[in-house]
């Protein structure tokens, strides 16, 4: 069985927990460490987890809302992270000192197996060194993880095609963004092709992606100034052609509940 839990989605910071359960194993990966470690106990408490419970770290991206305490937490749990190698490079400057057993270079399409859990990186374009995001399985199902780009390639079509379930980006509305209060170069970074997804892309994207065997589909990354929920849920329903409670979206705070794949 496969699970999945955003634990928060936003700038203020970004988590989510990923299990595979065969027989009385299960394997749990975080991706993204942008809660502090306080804060991401908290959260794992509320979803009946706890810190020891977590067996490694994927970090998408140098961005402090999804790496900021990644050095605390791994440190503290003992646990492998997987990084791409420009990630690493962009972090290395805070010095975390974690040993050459547990760090991990990640490389796109190259699979990741963890227990219960087979991990796809692949590479999607980011204003950041070496972006990744992921495809995780545990053999039957699989779900994509996809936030933080600022337009739709080919190979992040390609790698997400027939996925059961999806965490898609759904950043901003359009509209929304041009007429914020934002300075015009941080509404050219977001809307440009390389910040990140708007509700119109995002749309396109799942309607491309749409088949008979894709069953959850949760929105996230959005912004808390230049979209809304309620858009939001109005134009994923329409692409996918679904009923708006037939879909969710992850809160900065909240996160989303338990979504199992299958």
């Amino acid at each position: 069985m496969l699970r999945f839990k955003n634990l928060g989605s936003g700038s203020t910071g970004n988590a989510s927990v990923v299990e595979a359960q065969c027989g009385l194993q299960s394997t749990r990966m975080l991706i993204d460490c942008g809660l502090g470690l306080k804060e991401l106990e908290r959260r794992l408490i509320q979803a009946d987890l706890c810190l020891e419970n977590l067996d490694a770290i994927f970090i998408t991206h140098e961005h402090v809302d999804h790496v900021g305490h990644t050095k605390r937490v791994a440190s503290s749990l003992g646990i492998p992270v997987w990084m791409s190698q420009g990630t690493w490079l962009a972090c290395n400057g805070l010095d975390w000192g974690f040993s050459d057993s547990q760090i991990n270079v990640a490389k796109d399409t190259q699979v990741i197996g963890l227990g219960a859990l087979q991990v796809t990186p692949f590479t999607v374009p980011h204003d950041a060194r070496e972006p990744l995001q992921v495809r995780i399985s545990d053999g039957s199902v699989s779900l994509g993880v996809l936030t933080d780009l600022g337009h739709v390639s080919t190979h992040v079509v390609q790698q997400l095609k027939g996925c059961n379930a999806l965490m898609l980006e759904t950043n901003h509305d359009s509209e929304l963004l041009q007429a914020s209060s934002y300075p015009q170069f941080l509404k050219d970074r977001i809307s440009g092709p390389f910040g990140h997804l708007s509700n119109t892309a995002a749309c396109k994207l799942a309607n491309e992606l749409n088949h008979s065997s894709l069953n959850k589909v949760l929105a996230a990354h959005l912004s808390e100034r230049n979209n809304r929920p309620d858009i939001v849920l109005n134009c994923l329903s329409q692409a996918l052609g679904c009923q708006e409670n037939d879909l969710l979206v992850a809160a900065p705070d909240t996160g989303s509940p338990w979504i199992t794949v299958l």
